[in-house]
């Protein structure tokens, strides 16, 4: 297929990179020195958004945030400026859901069809082509995207309409945040009291406290090695969309709120480059 692919920091330049071994024809726009081994290895590099999306069939886009995602769509040489009817603009960003269905709206007037597909799995995950990809849009749309779904990831569900796959990577950001400030609490009293950290964790994955997190998170916080699988910045950024959408919907999330002002406390730290174990040092 021919590809577009706009985006290419940590996330992206792996993803990118699967699809190009996968022979798949690219195009990519911003490409920095960070990247230039894609352009090196097959890809066309192109001057403006709009012109990756008159080249290619289906664009991806892999950006930071909302406001992000509506200029590469809709600013001055945006995606929207250079498509034509029947091409597919996919959205593996992390954004509002709210917004989200507003721009498939804008990207449907002119004849495109658009899916959400937010991934989980951080910087490992995409490197491994192990992501997983929560997908909203519609079933005749997700299967033609498959393909390139199964090139990156491992985990692929459709969860329902435009917009889903972003309300449920803003569940899987608060489930995930949620448990590091447990298991931030539950090291920072071990320690408080005496107990081996190390020790107790061990204890804890054999019952009914054992989590993904205490299993992998647990271990970074004892051992403080918090080079970053995914950045308390961008973790923060996800936590704000779910306070945002819980505000406009007139939803409680007290326990999001409370995680949400620890990650303030930990980017005044300045550990808003680390990995999200980090969170402990709020504490």
């Amino acid at each position: 297929m021919k590809i577009g692919f706009i985006g290419l920091g940590v996330m992206g330049r792996p993803m990118a990179q699967h699809l190009i071994e996968a022979g798949h024809e690219l195009y990519l726009h911003r490409v920095k020195p960070a990247s230039a081994h894609l352009v090196e290895g097959g890809a066309t590099a192109c001057a403006s958004a709009s012109e990756v999306a008159r080249s290619a069939d289906i664009i991806i886009l892999m950006l930071p945030d909302t406001q992000d995602v509506e200029q590469v769509l809709f600013g001055e040489d945006g995606v929207v400026s250079g498509v034509e009817p029947g091409k597919l603009i996919i959205d593996m960003s992390s954004i509002s859901p709210l917004a989200t269905k507003e721009f498939a709206a804008r990207v449907a007037s002119r004849g495109c069809d658009y899916l959400d597909a937010p991934v989980s799995g951080g910087e490992v995950g995409a490197q491994a082509a192990s992501l997983t990809i929560m997908v909203g849009g519609k079933p005749e749309i997700f299967e033609r995207a498959r393909p390139l779904f199964e090139r990156m990831g491992k985990n692929i569900t459709l969860i329902g309409g435009v917009g889903d796959g972003q309300i449920a990577k803003v569940a899987n950001q608060i489930v995930v945040a949620l448990n590091i400030q447990a298991v931030s609490e539950a090291l920072r009293f071990t320690i408080g009291a005496g107990a081996d950290p190390a020790v107790v964790r061990k204890a804890l994955m054999g019952g009914f406290a054992a989590s993904r997190v205490l299993e992998v998170h647990g271990e970074r916080m004892i051992n403080e090695t918090f080079e970053p699988g995914f950045r308390i910045r961008l973790h923060h950024k996800d936590l704000s969309l779910a306070l945002e959408s819980a505000r406009l919907l007139q939803l409680m999330l007290p326990n999001t709120a409370i995680v949400h002002q620890l990650m303030n406390g930990a980017l005044a730290k300045g550990l808003g480059e680390k990995d999200h174990a980090a969170l402990i040092h709020a504490l």
